[in-house]
Order: C-alpha cells, then sequence, then structure tokens
C-alpha cells in the first residue's frame, strides 16, 4: 500500500521530509531485517518506505505515546475528528486565549489528543519544548485553522497510518539514538533524520558536536546499511562536518525548501545530502 507522500503524517515538525522522501526511498535497498529509525519524528520516511518489520524511536515522549495510541486504537480517525470539531468551536469563539488554555492542560498531563491540537495549530507547527520539557510554542493565529477539509485532512492521515501499523510489525520506543542504532544487526536497515546541527534544536532533541561525532561513531562502526540525512550547505556557510567527518562514506546531494522554521533565514533552499554505507 503506498501513501501519497504529500499526505503522509498526521504530524508536522521542523525539517520533515515529506518532499525528498521520494528521493530517500531511491536509494533504500531491500530490507532484509529490521528498519530501525532513531529520530522518528513525523515517521514520513518509515511509513512511505513501508517495510514489514520496523522499529520507530525518538526521545520525545508525546510522538512515540500518539503512534502507540494510535497502536492500541485509542487514536481512531473517528476519534480525532469528533475531538477536533469540538475544540474547533472553541477555538473560534476564543482563539490565542482557547489554545494557551490547552496548552497548558497539556502541559501538566499530556494526551495524544491535545498533542495534535497544538501540533497542528501552533506556530509552524513547530514542537519546541523548554528546559522543563514543557511544550512553549506560541499560537499560529489563524482561529478558522480546523476548518472541515481540514479536520478530513488529519482523520484520513491518521486512517493510512493506522492501516501500516495494523499490516506489519511496527514499535515504538522513547528510547535514544545510542540505544537504538546498537541494537540493530547485519541484516538491518537504519534510517537517521537528526536535529541537522547548527539549525534546529529543541529540549527533547538538542544536539551539538558531542551528539553529532557520537552519532558518526555508532554508524561508523554499524554493522547494518543506514543512510542519514543532513544538511550539506546553504548560501551562507557549508556544513563542516561533512568535510570534516561525514566524507568517507558515500553521499548524493539535492537542493530543498524548508517552509518551517521560527527565523526566515531557516526557510531559504539548502542543499541536502544523503550520506550512506553501500
Amino acid at each position: 500500500m503506498f501513501i501519497d507522500a504529500n499526505t503522509n503524517s498526521p504530524i508536522k515538525c521542523q525539517g520533515i521530509k515529506t518532499k525528498p522522501v521520494d528521493w530517500i526511498r531511491s536509494k533504500t535497498l531491500q530490507i532484509k531485517g529490521v528498519w530501525h529509525e532513531p529520530f522518528m519524528g513525523s515517521g514520513v520516511v518509515g511509513f512511505n518506505i513501508q517495510p514489514k518489520n520496523a522499529v520507530f524511536c525518538d526521545t520525545n515522549p508525546h510522538l512515540i505515546q500518539f503512534y502507540k495510541d494510535m497502536k492500541s486504537k485509542i487514536i481512531e480517525p473517528q476519534s480525532i475528528r469528533e475531538y477536533l470539531e469540538i475544540e474547533n468551536k472553541k477555538l473560534l469563539t476564543r482563539a490565542d486565549d482557547y489554545y494557551k488554555e490547552v496548552r497548558a492542560r497539556f502541559n501538566q498531563n499530556p494526551n495524544s489528543f491535545d498533542f495534535i491540537f497544538l501540533n497542528r495549530c501552533c506556530f509552524n507547527g513547530m514542537m519546541r519544548f523548554n528546559s522543563k520539557g514543557k511544550l512553549n510554542v506560541p499560537f499560529c493565529k489563524k482561529p478558522q485553522r480546523f476548518t472541515k477539509s481540514y479536520i478530513t485532512k488529519i482523520s484520513n492521515q491518521i486512517k493510512n497510518i493506522s492501516g501500516l501499523i495494523d499490516s506489519n510489525n511496527y514499535s515504538f520506543f522513547c528510547n535514544s539514538f545510542e540505544k537504538t542504532i546498537s541494537q540493530a544487526t547485519q541484516d538491518d536497515f537504519i534510517y537517521c533524520d537528526p536535529p541537522y546541527i547548527d539549525r534546529y534544536s529543541d529540549y527533547f532533541n538538542s544536539w551539538k558536536e558531542e551528539s553529532e561525532l557520537k552519532l558518526f561513531d555508532l554508524l561508523k562502526n554499524t554493522q547494518a546499511k543506514f543512510i542519514l540525512s543532513t544538511w550539506h550547505h546553504n548560501q551562507y556557510r557549508d556544513n563542516i562536518y561533512i568535510q570534516n567527518y561525514w566524507k568517507i562514506f558515500n553521499m548524493l546531494t539535492k537542493d530543498h525548501f524548508y517552509h518551517l522554521g521560527a527565523k526566515q533565514n531557516n526557510r531559504n533552499t539548502i542543499t541536502e545530502a544523503l550520506i550512506f554505507n553501500f
């Protein structure tokens, strides 16, 4: 079952791979073992590759819980539709005040329904958390966000992903990338889409030089096949870690434009890199 990459994931996040997913898929080998994603994010790549066996991981517990709730049928197309229709009426009436109320409710007692509401009407679909793990992204200033067609779109996305989860052996864990990668064996395949160093960070996915070098060391020594997504350069600067470390592997590049990002200079065209060991 192939899912249209443009409508695949019900979750939005920075650096989402909706547009380059076909490019990534074109480089993916036949998967004999388990597909491992240490940085699941939206899950758009794995859900389009559609391996039979997959382990999706992330350090953001709300992402992982959302997909666990889909697997256990707490989150379903109809339940999401009903929830968003109710919340939409409140948002239309109270706008920013109601958004802040839901955000405070979520930070006090997180649940997957409020998570997708906030994710879909916060500023630029950013999942940014403070040092205490509390969501702190402001409202998108669009009270009419959840139109009937928009709710249907989200409901259909959940229906598609639920079908994949039901048809395959997919597991979801809140794990570090170190643990996830270390569990991969020779027949497995690892897809890594870490936060782009020197570009994006949030509380659950803070990413500095130490993390980049640890990832490099793990992938250099893994017996599994892997693909790493990262940035190569933009009009302002080059990714120094390409030249200093990642150049020992095979690499392809392609221009891509990101719409997400709090700052305008994070929404320009950048050259993406796919780095792989096969």
